[in-house]
């Protein structure tokens, strides 16, 4: 697993979680990088483009004061990066918190994030790149 892309992906989840979206694409997204979202709270669809994935994310988190991802596992899968991540969320007006975990399969290009694919599962994400039958 290369050990340079997962210090980008853990300083990537830290700058999201610091709430600075654009900033953090800016730094670690290749400029036409895409984010598909399988299912889940993004709702399916595909992405191109930082503008387009910062929309996308401003769109959902915005219902929340809070929305932390902590990466639990980290898995290499050919030339893809497989994580399986925490979501800890606070609806806004609220002291509720809830969470859930899903999985993220990640691809570089140049050294930076090219694409994100997002499964609402850790299972559904191992099995589609094909680390579980």
């Amino acid at each position: 697993m290369s050990q340079e892309n997962v210090e980008i992906l853990r300083r990537m989840y830290e700058a999201a979680n610091g709430g600075d979206w654009e900033s953090m694409l800016r730094e670690y997204a290749h400029p036409d990088c895409e984010a598909r979202f399988v299912a889940g709270p993004w709702g399916a669809g595909t992405h191109r483009g930082r503008e387009a994935i910062l929309a996308a994310m401003s769109d959902v988190t915005a219902g929340f004061d809070a929305w932390i991802v902590e990466p639990e596992e980290f898995f290499e899968a050919e030339d893809r990066i497989v994580v399986i991540v925490r979501n800890r969320l606070r609806p806004k007006g609220t002291d509720a918190e809830f969470e859930y975990r899903n999985g993220q399969i990640w691809t570089f290009r140049d050294g930076k994030i090219q694409s994100l694919l997002q499964y609402p599962s850790p299972e559904e994400t191992l099995e589609a790149a094909g680390l579980r039958e």
